[in-house]
């Protein structure tokens, strides 16, 4: 049976691309091209121009291929169909001279005259960098006003408000029967946002003016997100929930500022606990312009999670993760920890370096299954989810994405776990209220604790504790037993995610249960002996899974275990406060299939058709055994009758 076009177009593309759909992420239907064996071995695609002219993309006896021209292609239909510019006004390589140099624009769309250059397009392939520095002097020698930059998974349209000035950018390119004018006069709804790769927009804005703008990306690009997720939530109670985060209709830049200025000010009254009263959008009218023309179409609440992650994990500094050892612990360990402890919904979870807040996340939406209603999933959110780190560029990553997974409230604080003096009245009021400050029979012993808030009864805790950094203060290591040695005698300096051992300990109530991400030497050092020793004491060790080498790169190769707790209960202490019972079954587990590759890049899961395989949030599934490793955890767990589990 012959292959039909479609078949045969499929696998062409499975063969140029690694992973077509990723690839070529912001084309809706792969299908809208034909290609077509002329000769033997030999693949082509009849361009969409009005030479007609056949393009050779794919050699079978060489391996060669042209991933650019399947993008150009794309685009050129989207060009044809979506904004009904007729092929005749459409001329592919064009030459443009540069004095003495002659080089070729990919794509030239003309007037209705023929003569006048209405919009060049500039492509790349997939993985590559847009050009915007090429295409910026196609639209000086050519005169054209709108200029596209795409390679298959972006697209930046720059046009010309002023004859020299290209910093500025459109949502969208004007239809054949439009102008400029008429983009930018459109007004914007909910239901015109879409869900893009929120990295590679941030990326080409520091690209096109955060880089130069004198100003700190990270804060100014957080408070056009705040700003952002104010106006969608607004949006919902507007008519026809119109959105006022956009351009101004009149393309000038200091209309533009006031709009977003007056939105920031509203969002920071909402969210008063992550920015100061005086803060202030400090980009210029020009470069906010820019920035606001390309964020404007993407949604933000209720987006893609993952694309999220990877976008705030972009924004926060190499150089200050590395300095403070801390990382982005990768959704599929998460959702493997999640599993294993099954919290429940009347069960408060901490995490005590929350970082981008995916244990919290992962935990809500893991509750959030057994919730019948809406009413019932805020309450949940706002009531029993916490979340501690020190890093303020954290907190806030945090407090967003819990804002971006439909959370509206959350208990993010920007304090230190290991320190409670640090922490503020409103925290502990909160603490207090919720009974989450462990109360003693003994008098003197609660009203110390009281005091102190030493012993807190959060029933889970799910956390990646900073690996980076030592303890030197005295007053801090003589709050803890693992601030003194073996022999009793106190350190001069501790590793600060030793003390996190002890601190989320003290944590969590009699019973509750801990997933701890931890560096491998933990387990085996005889130095770090009298450390597990002291968690042998605390905890019943339920399960020691073992992560691929592979799984904090680029990062960190840093070899890493998870250790899951059960703290005991009085019950199973004896008189002397040790556990009754030291012999007992642990399950150990090593991952052996990596979500990464020794690069860090994931890696995911394809079908006997080299198709990626998805999930239900239409994501790529990670290439991985940790959900195998959660499966035999929880049937384990049930034969050992761990009522948690029950």
């Amino acid at each position: 049976m012959p292959k039909t076009t479609k078949s045969l177009t499929q696998e062409i593309l499975i063969k140029i691309f690694k992973n077509p759909e990723q690839d070529l992420l912001m084309f809706n239907d792969l299908n809208k091209i034909d290609i077509y064996e002329k000769d033997e071995g030999k693949f082509y695609i009849k361009a969409i121009s009005k030479s007609d002219e056949e393009k050779l993309v794919y050699n079978t006896k060489t391996g060669k291929s042209a991933p650019e021209e399947i993008v150009r292609q794309l685009y050129l239909v989207q060009l044809t169909k979506n904004y009904k510019y007729p092929k005749n006004l459409i001329e592919l390589e064009k030459h443009v001279n540069f004095g003495r140099e002659i080089k070729r624009a990919d794509i030239v769309v003309y007037r209705p005259d023929g003569v006048t250059p209405k919009i060049i397009i500039e492509v790349k392939a997939p993985g590559e960098e847009n050009d915007v520095q090429q295409l910026k002097s196609y639209l000086n020698a050519e005169g054209a006003p709108v200029g596209v930059a795409v390679n298959g998974k972006t697209r930046l349209i720059l046009y010309r408000p002023y004859p020299k000035d290209f910093d500025d950018t459109l949502d969208d390119i004007p239809a054949y029967d439009e102008e400029v004018e008429d983009v930018l006069a459109k007004r914007k709804t909910l239901n015109d946002l879409r869900e893009d790769d929120l990295k590679q927009t941030i990326q080409t804005l520091e690209e096109l003016v955060l880089a130069n703008s004198g100003h700190d990306s990270f804060d100014e690009i957080f408070k056009l997100i705040y700003a952002k997720l104010y106006d969608e939530r607004e949006a919902l109670s507007r008519p026809n929930e119109e959105l006022h985060f956009r351009k101004s209709p009149t393309g000038k830049p200091e209309e533009t500022k006031r709009i977003i200025d007056e939105l920031f000010d509203e969002a920071k009254a909402e969210w008063s606990d992550v920015f100061e009263k005086t803060d202030k959008i400090k980009l210029s009218p020009e470069h906010l312009s820019v920035c606001v023309g390309e964020l404007q179409d993407v949604r933000l609440f209720g987006s893609n999670l993952r694309i999220i992650d990877e976008a705030f994990e972009y924004l926060l500094p190499d150089v200050a993760k590395g300095k403070k050892g801390q990382y982005f612990t990768p959704r599929i360990v998460i959702d493997m920890c999640v599993q294993m402890l099954n919290p429940q919904k009347k069960e408060y979870v901490v995490d005590t370096a929350c970082g981008s807040a995916g244990f919290l996340v992962h935990a809500m939406q893991y509750v959030w299954k057994n919730l019948p209603t809406v009413e019932a999933r805020k309450d949940y959110a706002s009531r029993y989810l916490f979340g501690i780190d020190f890093d303020e560029k954290s907190t806030k990553i945090s407090r967003a994405i819990m804002l971006i997974a439909g959370d509206g409230k959350s208990h993010i604080y920007k304090t230190s776990s290991l320190d409670t003096r640090e922490w503020s009245d409103r925290f502990i009021s909160e603490l207090k209220e919720l009974k989450l400050v462990k109360e003693f029979d003994d008098f003197e012993t609660n009203r110390h604790n009281q005091e102190t808030l030493q012993h807190l009864d959060f029933d889970v805790l799910l956390a990646n504790p900073p690996f980076a950094g030592e303890i030197k203060e005295k007053h801090l290591l003589a709050q803890y037993t693992l601030g003194k040695n073996s022999k009793g005698k106190m350190q001069k300096k501790v590793e600060r995610h030793l003390l996190f051992i002890e601190r989320n300990l003290d944590f969590v109530k009699a019973g509750g249960r801990l997933a701890v991400v931890l560096p491998q030497g933990i387990f085996n050092n005889t130095s770090d002996e009298y450390v597990r020793k002291h968690i042998m004491e605390k905890a019943r060790i339920l399960a020691v899974v073992g992560l691929h080498g592979n799984s904090f790169k680029p990062h960190t190769g840093t070899k890493t275990s998870i250790i899951f707790l059960q703290k005991w209960t009085e019950n199973e202490l004896d008189k002397s406060g040790s556990p009754k019972v030291t012999d007992y079954p642990i399950f150990f587990a090593t991952q052996k299939k990596s979500f990464k590759d020794n690069s860090g890049n994931y890696v995911f899961q394809k079908d006997s058709d080299g198709q990626l395989i998805k999930d239900e949030d239409n994501n790529p599934e990670y290439l991985s055994d940790l959900g195998e490793i959660a499966e035999a955890f929880v049937s384990w767990g049930k034969e050992q009758n761990l009522t948690f589990l029950k």
